[in-house]
């Protein structure tokens, strides 16, 4: 992949509703689990292990009991699945700030400018997955190429919890033998005529000749035929103006002491200051996230005055709100923890009349931001974080 070209991601939850209701109840794992209101609904969402029977989303739910009269219903909490989509872009956006959400499970990243600092598509897919896994339990299919169209379609080939790369010199030899269906835009309808006309796989319609395709797709001749060609120019479009910037880290071993836990509050607000920084903002708002070994999940959050983007004036509200949680949780064992910083604004010029000590970690801060750009996020930090649990 040359320098000038994108490098896009395809993240595709793997039966979103279904997978985080068998998460939440071990009694549905294994089973065959649609989500939905009512029997005269239709299929919100249905497990890998219903797929079998021919079960798919927006289907009747009369049709989906006729095929597989053993499926489990579960009501819709939508409420729930938008927390733990949340939840998912933050993981995104600290990876590039230029996300764009499709729905609650899926979203297009641009990392181009993310691949000095994190490393190529690969490398970034795979640590998205395992981050998703790791925090949520949940499992995440990827596409990464170099334009939106072939990333969605990489995405769809090797679910669940697939990663396929596709790059420009094996675009063709991947997409030209998939069912031609697989090109946005062709429905039910279209699909008719292509195969009326023996065009039945990508490579048929990239081949096929402008007198064969304008009678189907009029204007749209030639743009279907770049498509199958993998030829697409779109940008990925933010599709909101961010409301918050966070870090959280799900430990694989409890947390049960308060040093420890002070020192990875530390480390996650370190995280969520330099992505502040980054984007030019300041927090008016300091937010930790808390989640126990039951799962029960607490936050508290503060306001920030003035506004900063500092590590330490982040950290050290971020410490005074575990603290006040602890003083009512003294043998808590923590699972997860996060910071975030809500309330953003632009970050503005320094205030001249702050204390020294503001003013020297200010520049500390500057410091630190320019040598780990230059040499990598792990080539300096503070001592206090070094001895992690």
């Amino acid at each position: 992949m040359s320098a000038e070209a994108r490098t896009i991601l395809h993240v595709d939850m793997d039966a979103f509703y279904a997978s985080i209701e068998q998460r939440d109840n071990p009694q549905l794992r294994g089973q065959p689990v649609v989500v939905g209101g009512n029997k005269r609904g239709v299929v919100a969402a249905a497990s890998y292990e219903v797929r079998k029977f021919g079960v798919r989303s927006a289907m009747p739910m009369t049709e989906a009991e006729r095929r597989c009269p053993t499926l489990v219903r579960v009501a819709p909490r939508m409420a729930h699945y938008r927390a733990v989509s949340e939840e998912i872009f933050g993981i995104f956006r600290e990876f590039t700030p230029t996300v764009e959400g499709l729905s609650l499970d899926e979203a297009f990243l641009d990392v181009t400018a993310s691949r000095v600092l994190h490393g190529d598509g690969p490398t970034v897919a795979s640590q998205i997955k395992e981050r998703i896994q790791k925090q949520t339990g949940l499992t995440a299919s990827v596409g990464v190429a170099e334009n939106k169209l072939v990333a969605k379609i990489a995405s769809d080939l090797d679910k669940p919890d697939g990663l396929v790369i596709v790059t420009p010199s094996g675009c063709r030899a991947i997409l030209d033998p998939l069912p031609v269906e697989v090109i946005p835009g062709i429905g039910p309808q279209t699909l008719r005529r292509l195969h009326a006309l023996n065009i039945t796989t990508v490579a048929d319609l990239r081949r096929a000749p402008d007198r064969v395709l304008a009678p189907i797709f009029g204007r749209f001749a030639r743009r279907a035929r770049e498509r199958a060609a993998g030829i697409d120019s779109r940008p990925v479009t933010p599709s909101r103006i961010e409301k918050s910037i966070s870090s959280e880290e799900t430990y694989d071993i409890d947390l049960a002491d308060r040093a420890d836990m002070e020192r990875e509050l530390l480390r996650l607000a370190e995280v969520t200051a330099r992505r502040l920084r980054k984007a030019s903002l300041q927090a008016g708002t300091v937010q930790v996230k808390i989640r126990q070994s039951d799962f029960q999940t607490f936050t508290r959050q503060k306001r920030l005055q003035p506004p900063a983007c500092s590590t330490e004036q982040i950290f050290g509200v971020a410490r005074e709100l575990l603290g006040h949680w602890l003083e009512s949780n003294p043998d808590a064992r923590v699972r997860l923890l996060g910071v975030g910083g809500q309330t953003l604004s632009p970050a503005g010029q320094g205030d001249l009349f702050a204390n020294d000590a503001r003013t020297t970690s200010d520049h500390v801060d500057s410091a630190v931001d320019r040598i780990r750009e230059k040499f990598g996020v792990n080539s300096v930090g503070r001592a206090r974080t070094l001895d992690r649990p």
